[in-house]
Formats: C-alpha cells, sequence, structure tokens
C-alpha cells in the first residue's frame, strides 16, 4: 500500500518561507512525477508545481520564480521550497505522486492527506 507523508506546513508572516516535504512509502516500483497541488477555501484544486523523472519542473504561473520543486530519488521525497510568500498563497497543498506499484498494475495517481499553509501576518 502506497501512502504519501507530506510535513512542513505552518503560518508564515508575508515574505516568510516555508518548506514542505512529501516522502512516499510502500510497495513502488516506479515512480514517474511528483508534484504539489493547492486548494483554497472555495476554490478548485490547482497546480502548484510537479516534477517528471528525469525532467524539468514545471510552474502554476503565480508560483514562479517564488516557489522551487525537488526530488530525491533515492528517498522517493518530494521538496517544495515557497519563498516570498504571499497571503493568496494560503491553502492546503496536497502532495500527488504518479507511480506504477508493480509490473502487474498500471500506473496511477496518489494523494497525500495535504497540509495546511496560512501566509498571514
Amino acid at each position: 500500500q502506497v501512502q504519501l507523508g507530506e510535513s512542513g506546513g505552518g503560518l508564515v508572516q508575508p515574505g516568510g518561507s516555508l518548506r514542505l516535504s512529501c516522502a512516499a512509502s510502500g510497495s513502488i516500483l516506479n515512480i514517474y512525477v511528483m508534484g504539489w497541488y493547492r486548494q483554497a477555501p472555495g476554490k478548485q484544486r490547482e497546480l502548484v508545481a510537479r516534477l517528471t523523472t528525469g525532467g524539468s519542473p514545471d510552474y502554476a504561473d503565480s508560483v514562479k520564480g517564488r516557489f522551487t520543486i525537488s526530488r530525491d530519488y533515492d528517498k522517493k521525497t518530494a521538496y517544495l521550497e515557497m519563498n516570498s510568500l504571499k497571503p493568496e498563497d494560503t491553502a492546503v497543498y496536497f502532495c500527488n505522486a504518479d507511480l506504477q506499484t508493480s509490473l502487474f498494475y498500471r500506473r496511477r495517481s496518489y494523494w497525500g492527506q495535504g497540509t495546511q499553509v496560512t501566509v498571514s501576518s
């Protein structure tokens, strides 16, 4: 069974920084993509950043230049470094992984439980 364990959320003042971590555990054959999505109250879940194995990162326009996604492939962990945070970045941030558990199963998407990020003075 695959689990995505998130950590690093919290309350930060505008202009501050936070680092989110997402560790994948369980029976995993290959991880193709790891990324972060967020959902603010009353809004749809949206892509923040994602990183395909061996590829280049994709970012939402609203976070380009402020957020950086990275992965530790050995640890099956993704990180989201968030700088110059704004109140509009306030949301629940969800880790997502597109992975395959074995050769007998197709790749599919998995989600973490989410971690709250609040940017407020």
